[in-house]
């Protein structure tokens, strides 16, 4: 791992530490030595100034009338420890009992950070939390009625926040079977997994009494106080003069709905009325703060200088897997190395079907050293409460479907940007990578692609009704979904002398949009053109449609070198916008996958044959409805190609009931023949389809 894992430790406040010796002054005073050890790396009173950093006492010692005021401390970044010296001091008689029951080894507080950067000064950030809840349905922060009233009274004071809990009427006392319990609760602060802070209310009654202080313990309360988004500390200056409250002054941010009396010593003539409390943000990853509410971060994933500028932090060598998970943009602005998870793993053969037990192991220890994994169990565990992007610099790999769709995940994850396809085969996808795209759109996780061929920021979108999609520019993806799709399929070794005509024929289609009302030609329904996206004739499709402002779109195969096979070498075309790859063992799938609505042949050799076929099964099959397939060039190539193999066909008795596709195919000589047949087609005129003629060429020839 190339990070430590900080997410999953809150950087305020440390664990609790315990006391490791103990000397008695008098019945009523303590010094105490405290350890605190396993500190998180990223505890901020590591990096603060000293006077920041305080001793949060349990509030079991607390309520019980122990304080505890600190003599000094010193804190080991290296070995992740601190020592504490405190002096602790009885409030009341049952604070005199407790410290006469208290050895060491008891667990009795831990140090909280009052980073002043965290402090929260606008009230925007605790009024928006009203009403929400966790994914548990408990409120994030509420006073009172759960789904959050506010029952309190916010100020700014000294630039931050202040809230003022109002003070519900009487005090809290302890009845005699206190004594009892003391010693058992100084015994339990040695196990932390104990917890004993409810066992207290059981000796405690409420009188009805004013709320002085008169040098002894008071305890007061108010409305139940639910806190899942922010620390909160008493502030002891906005007490009334003379009043202070004790050590345990934090309230953490698992406080549900037991963060009601407040433990107060002093001497005052004013009653108190009310708890004054000043808010300090958690680390991001778990704020609880929605996507929505992250005006930065939005502004930020759509800015491709900021997104591309992000995924270069990544540590290096380039070829080793990393992820991180952002939640603000802050945060993705200033991304460092060490804020990656990086790894390197190795994929062994999974051994199969027929040994499920090791394939589950396997399956299981590839998952877990998968860059994203940590991150997306922190989700799953609610340790990470915040909404935010995973950046990654390779797709993440099909194992980690189940993690990525499990309600808690993709409820948290509002996108995946990603910089390759995959380690292995670089730009191209292989068939469970687009079935796990696909999966992830329907479950609303949008997935984006830094295309260093573009410097554009592609958005994956599923075409409608089809179980496919691309790669599409954030500015064309409205076009992309509307869009009627016309196709050009041709040979990649030649360029040909079509570019004039196809340019006429789509600068025709193009003013043809509003002159018809038809549901694949009309003024509120944009053009794209789909290639194979690679050179020759693809390429002068590409080029076109680029310079007419039609979405120029690609279906690229992985035709790099493949054993011994002859497959010619082909590089994308720097046309083309929108795409989706393929690996060359998922050939018959790309070329599926086409779905065009308006498909135009070029000069083409095995590769086109295979596409020609294509289309004249989607007709026959009723896959797609018969439209017009234009055929550009010589009609004696196309005979050649086409007209043998229609008339054995037919002689044969094998496409009987079917010869009628023939007139779905046209071939034309120059673009007005072109916009003829598409002229007649939207209007209705088109003779075409199972009740229009048959042509024993296998097409149709325009004179």
């Amino acid at each position: 791992m190339g990070i430590t894992l900080s997410f999953l430790h809150h950087d305020l406040v440390t664990p609790d530490g315990k006391i490791i010796e103990l000397s008695h002054l008098d019945e009523k005073r303590v010094h105490a030595k405290v350890l605190i050890e396993n500190i998180s790396p990223s505890f901020l009173g590591f990096s603060i100034e000293k006077e920041r950093v305080f001793f949060n006492l349990k509030s079991t010692l607390a309520q019980l009338g122990v304080n505890a005021s600190t003599l000094e401390f010193d804190l080991s970044i290296v070995q992740r420890s601190g020592e504490i010296l405190l002096e602790l001091t009885s409030l009341s008689p049952e604070g005199t009992l407790f410290l006469s029951c208290l050895t060491p080894g008891a667990y009795i507080g831990k140090l909280f950070a009052a980073d002043v950067r965290r402090r929260v000064r606008d009230p925007i950030y605790l009024s928006r939390m009203f009403g929400r809840t966790d994914r548990e349905g408990r409120p994030l922060l509420s006073l009172g009625e759960k789904q959050g009233k506010s029952n309190w009274t916010l100020e700014q004071i000294e630039g931050r926040m202040i809230a003022f809990l109002p003070l519900k009427p009487g005090i809290q006392t302890y009845d005699k079977k206190v004594l009892g319990l003391i010693p058992v609760l100084a015994e339990a602060l040695k196990h932390p997994e104990v917890k004993v802070r409810e066992l207290i209310h059981l000796t405690q009654k409420w009188e009805e009494k004013k709320r002085l202080a008169s040098n002894q313990l008071l305890l007061v309360n108010t409305l139940p106080l639910h806190i899942r988004t922010v620390f909160g500390r008493v502030v002891d200056d906005l007490l009334p003069k003379g009043v202070t409250h004790t050590a345990a002054s934090i309230l953490q941010p698992d406080t549900t709905a037991s963060g009601d009396i407040y433990e107060l010593y002093g001497e005052s003539s004013e009653e108190l009325s009310q708890i004054p409390l000043e808010f300090y943000t958690l680390d991001p990853y778990r704020e609880h703060v929605f996507f929505s509410d992250r005006d930065q971060l939005q502004a930020s994933i759509e800015n491709p200088k900021a997104l591309f500028g992000a995924i270069q932090t990544a540590p290096t060598p380039t070829h080793h897997k990393c992820a991180t998970f952002v939640v603000k943009g802050e945060q993705l602005l200033n991304l460092k190395p060490n804020d990656w998870i990086q790894t390197e793993s190795t994929h062994e053969e999974f051994p199969g079907f027929f040994h499920p037990r090791e394939q589950a192991e396997k399956v299981e220890k590839y998952m877990y050293s998968q860059p994203a994994y940590p991150f997306l169990e922190a989700i799953e565990k609610g340790v990470i409460t915040s909404q935010g992007i995973l950046l990654t610099r390779f797709f993440p790999s099909p194992i980690m479907k189940r993690m990525l769709l499990s309600e808690q995940v993709y409820g948290c994850l509002k996108g995946i940007y990603f910089e390759k396809p995959s380690r292995s085969h670089g730009d191209f996808f292989s068939h469970e990578d687009r079935s796990m795209l696909l999966d992830l759109a329907k479950f609303g996780i949008s997935i984006f692609w830094l295309d260093h061929k573009s410097q554009e920021i592609l958005r994956y979108v599923p075409k409608p009704g089809k179980d496919s999609g691309m790669f599409v520019p954030l500015s064309k993806v409205e076009t992309f979904i509307a869009a009627t799709m016309v196709g050009v399929y041709g040979s990649n070794l030649m360029e040909g002398t079509f570019e004039p005509l196809i340019k006429e024929l789509l600068e025709g289609l193009l003013k043809m949009k509003n002159e018809f009302d038809h549901r694949l030609l009309n003024s509120n329904t944009p053009l794209g053109l789909v290639t194979g996206g690679g050179p020759g004739m693809m390429s002068v499709g590409n080029r076109i449609a680029k310079s007419l402002g039609i979405l120029s779109c690609a279906n690229i195969l992985d035709f790099r070198s493949n054993g011994n096979q002859t497959v010619n070498e082909q590089e994308q075309n720097p046309y083309v916008e929108a795409k989706m790859t393929y690996r060359l063992d998922r050939l018959v799938e790309r070329q599926a996958e086409f779905y065009l609505d308006l498909p135009i042949f070029l000069t083409g050799g095995i590769g086109t044959d295979f596409e020609y076929a294509l289309e004249e099964t989607r007709r026959k099959t009723g896959v797609k409805s018969p439209s017009p397939v234009l055929l550009i060039g010589d009609p004696n190539y196309w005979k050649e190609k086409i007209t043998s193999r229609f008339k054995c066909n037919t002689a044969a008795g094998t496409i009987a009931g079917s010869e009628w596709v023939s007139n779905c195919f046209f071939c034309i000589q120059n673009a007005s023949q072109g916009l003829e047949i598409y002229a007649d087609f939207f209007s209705g005129r088109l003779a075409i389809g199972p009740k229009g003629p048959i042509f024993p060429e296998g097409f149709r020839t325009l004179d």
